[in-house]
């Protein structure tokens, strides 16, 4: 008798670790799609401002302003871009209806004063941006969902299905999104996201 309920507990550890890395690549694969230093800075923060998931009142709101800062820290990335100007440097900025609104005037004076210039124009914004922008913040509002210590403090009535949210919420919203994202695609590389390999020399000789 006691071999096999040891043999069943380990066979049921062992389905609980696979669940779980399971989940955890799910998890893993969603967070590529969101800005790396917001990502960070949630995962470093939230912690502390939920108590570990012994939630008090401040602690409530100053986890939801968190919440709330990095969410719209996710969807303004999605307007933002980055080029190589002629000094070599990157710079970045936000996409507007004219194209590339540079986030310092060096960077816009660069790039003017010189024959080799690059052309903000095409760095337009467009209807794809606000498509990547919404299902961004839903991907992020995932990751927040599936937090334990934000379950523990908003809605601890969830922590018995966590489980089951674990392995069906990445999946689903990771398809849906990747869809989503092939339909519209994005040659973006804006703030938090990898910078772009174009450069003003590339171009001219082009």
């Amino acid at each position: 008798m006691g071999n096999k309920s040891s043999s069943k507990s380990k066979t049921d550890s062992q389905q609980t670790n696979t669940t779980k890395r399971i989940a955890f690549n799910g998890l893993g694969n969603l967070i590529r799609l969101l800005p790396t230093g917001t990502v960070f800075l949630f995962q470093f923060l939230n912690p502390v401002l939920t108590n570990n998931g012994k939630c008090h009142a401040v602690n409530k709101y100053l986890s939801a302003l968190l919440i709330g800062a990095c969410g719209l820290s996710c969807s303004l990335a999605c307007f933002t871009d980055s080029y190589t100007g002629s000094d070599g440097e990157t710079h970045y900025g936000f996409a507007t209806a004219k194209g590339l609104w540079p986030s310092s005037s060096s960077s816009s004076s660069s790039s003017s004063s010189s024959g080799n210039s690059v052309d903000l124009s095409k760095y337009k914004l467009r209807f794809g941006d606000f498509v990547h922008a919404f299902f961004v913040v839903i991907v992020f509002a995932v990751l927040v969902l599936l937090d334990s210590n934000t379950m523990r403090c908003f809605y601890p009535s969830f922590e018995n299905t966590e489980k089951t949210l674990l392995m069906v919420m990445p999946t689903v919203i990771g398809t849906i999104s990747g869809a989503v994202f092939m339909l519209f695609p994005t040659s973006r590389h804006g703030i938090g996201y990898p910078s772009s390999d174009t450069s003003t020399t590339s171009e001219s000789k082009a």
